[in-house]
């Protein structure tokens, strides 16, 4: 009798490449987004100070330790030997930024865009996340 594998089968080396080259586009996207964010709160910008405090109600003393956290988050990230953790950390902060969002009555999709495209930058380029997580062929096979 054949046993049927519930994991993914090897990648090759050519889709290993591909897959690497996709993850790190796709990672790329939040990592700039999060860092322009970031500085923007470093920044002192009037308009990022009104919106902050007036619109999503943070007293403006926060708005720099924030814009820290949310840099440091990224960065973490982006460091092949720290992602994982970084996507963790990544995640926490933009489900704040959802949470946020949705108080504000504003729209709440672009942080989550975001960090589904952690995880999918993740899973692309890092070949333990994708054991971890295999796809599978035939969810019936299982």
């Amino acid at each position: 009798m054949t046993e049927v594998s519930s994991v993914s089968p090897p990648v090759h080396a050519d889709q290993r490449r591909s897959w690497l080259w996709a993850g790190r586009i796709a990672s790329a996207l939040p990592v700039l987004g999060m860092l322009f964010s970031g500085v923007v709160k470093l920044t002192g910008n009037l308009n990022v100070i009104e919106v902050f405090t007036g619109k999503f109600g943070y007293p403006q003393q926060t708005l720099v330790p924030i814009g820290i956290v949310e840099i440091a988050c990224v960065v973490v990230y982006a460091i092949p030997r720290t992602a994982v953790l970084g996507a963790i950390l990544t995640t926490a902060y933009l489900g704040g930024a959802v949470a946020t969002h949705i108080r504000a009555q504003d729209p709440f999709i672009p942080p989550i865009l975001f960090g589904i495209l952690v995880w999918i930058g993740l899973y692309l380029r890092d070949d333990r996340i994708r054991r971890l997580l295999p796809l599978r062929r035939n969810a019936l096979q299982g």
